[in-house]
């Protein structure tokens, strides 16, 4: 996964990554062979990454505390951080907000079961207390459906499912 927030992502910080594939092959991996795409990588999925190295930059401390801080104060006010959620459920479509075509679509404060799309943040689904995996797989394609409706634009999930239901 290309990972990313604040104007970076991994690609930009990647220096190598190792790890095996199903075969129980060892595999190393550098910038240019992880063939990096928003929030993706060209990398076959079944690989499991077991370490990588990535390259910093020397910064005055208080600096990085302050940039962290602040940082951390948007997501307070910005994201559902303090809920269960998976993160961003959907990757932002070329020139499109995932999070405004799901509001767009009508979908803020969704519920199926015990998952529901934040009220804060229409691009996180919430385990409310008692979701199962069915209910947020549910409310998820619930919501990629209204999207397609409305909009035309199909989202797809950022998420990695494992064991979808």
């Amino acid at each position: 996964m290309n990972a990313g927030a604040n104007g970076g992502e991994t690609k930009d910080v990647l220096i190598e990554a190792r790890g095996v594939g199903r075969d129980g092959k060892k595999h190393v991996f550098s910038n240019a062979d992880m063939k990096f795409v928003y929030r993706n990588s060209g990398v076959d999925p079944s690989i499991i990454f077991t370490s990588a190295r990535f390259r910093g930059e020397v910064k005055d401390a208080d600096a990085i505390r302050a940039r962290m801080a602040e940082v951390q104060s948007h997501r307070e006010t910005a994201q559902p951080i303090r809920e269960k959620t998976g993160g961003s459920t959907f990757k932002n479509p070329p020139g499109h907000s995932a999070w405004k075509l799901v509001d767009a679509a009508g979908c803020r404060g969704l519920r199926v079961g015990g998952a529901q799309v934040s009220e804060m943040h229409c691009n996180f689904l919430i385990n409310t207390g008692d979701a199962t995996a069915h209910d947020i797989e549910t409310l998820g394609e619930t919501v990629r459906a209204r999207v397609k409706a409305n909009s035309g634009i199909e989202l797809h999930w950022e998420i990695k499912r494992i064991g979808v239901s």
